[in-house]
């Protein structure tokens, strides 16, 4: 269950090679830990096999669906947590593929979002984008997009204004930038402006750190990290939980230590740049959101007692209503 290596050379030049420990080093180049499998591990944690409507499409929430445009990436995460089907050289999905996917969608209302994953669809290229986006436009063309891509952290020149303009041409509804920066020495002069290219196309940029031991793991790591993010015009939106995905359990961080995490960025961050930390539930449970419980429970006349972020108790009386 372990997926190719390949990390391109702009990302190579990001890693300290005399550091064995380097962060950056560490998401990228594989150790004989892939091998290992730890209680609870499976290589389907989200179940999305079950809820697969086509080998393409997943189908686990009413109102979003996943579209697994490729299985193929610029750079292969060790913490990938779709190992059953990332870099297994299956490749782009056909255009019947495709328009099988879109006449669901078409035939299912509910649906109001889009998915568009992998693997990274910015591998695919600008003309084989553009005809994938119009076959979904064509069918619904109200229809909310999310680009789900690591490649303005792993290969930003593919971000460029030919690129743009497959969106621009195709803006029916809109699309939302889904990145993923784990470390702020991902944060670059050329990611930033990669990031910024659809930014000011009018598409905004939201950000999914994924919680990795040796990584990020550190209160000032992610402080700097979502600052930083939101200094680039880049909401921090998630903070995931590592998934129980085979052989990932030496990135995971205990919930104990992600707890604490929590409650000291909440201390030290704005709203606007502390994101939701979650975890996505095995069995197909979904995305739950993971938190220090701020509510402490009611006093004698039923007013609501929270404790406040720094530690401190502050009641809440409930409006009187008839």
């Amino acid at each position: 269950m372990t997926v190719p290596l390949r990390i391109p050379e702009y990302y190579f030049s990001l890693i300290d090679p005399s550091n064995p420990q380097d962060p950056l080093r560490r998401q990228v180049v594989p150790t004989r830990f892939e091998d290992l499998r730890d209680a609870g591990e499976d290589k389907d944690p989200q179940a999305e096999t079950n809820y697969s409507v086509t080998p393409r499409l997943v189908h686990r929430y009413k109102n979003r669906v996943a579209f697994l445009v490729t299985d193929l990436c610029p750079m292969y995460c060790r913490h990938c947590f779709r190992r059953r089907f990332t870099g297994k050289l299956e490749g782009p999905a056909s255009e019947k593929e495709i328009e099988i996917a879109a006449d669901y969608i078409k035939a299912h209302p509910e649906v109001r979002e889009i998915l568009l994953t992998g693997g990274d669809l910015l591998t695919l290229s600008d003309a084989r984008l553009e005809r994938m986006i119009r076959i979904f436009r064509d069918r619904r063309p109200d229809l909310v997009m999310r680009i789900c891509t690591r490649t303005p952290a792993s290969f930003p020149q593919r971000i460029t204004e030919d690129l743009i303009s497959v969106f621009r041409r195709n803006c029916t509804a809109p699309y939302y930038l889904m990145t993923q920066f784990n470390h702020p020495r991902e944060l670059t002069p050329q990611a930033v402006a990669a990031v910024a290219r659809f930014v000011d196309a009018g598409i905004p940029a939201m950000n999914q750190t994924v919680l990795l031991h040796g990584v990020n793991d550190d209160a000032d790591v992610l402080e700097e990290l979502f600052n930083r993010l939101v200094a680039s015009r880049i909401k921090p939106y998630y903070l995931f939980q590592g998934d129980l995905v085979t052989g990932t359990a030496h990135f995971r961080v205990p919930l104990e230590k992600g707890f604490e995490l929590e409650q000291e960025l909440r201390r030290r961050l704005s709203g606007l740049a502390m994101p939701v930390y979650a975890v996505d539930l095995p069995q197909g449970g979904g995305k739950v959101p993971l938190s220090h419980w701020y509510l402490q429970g009611r006093d004698a006349d039923g007013s609501w007692l929270f404790s406040t972020p720094d530690g401190q108790v502050r009641r809440y009386p409930d409006s009187m209503t008839s």
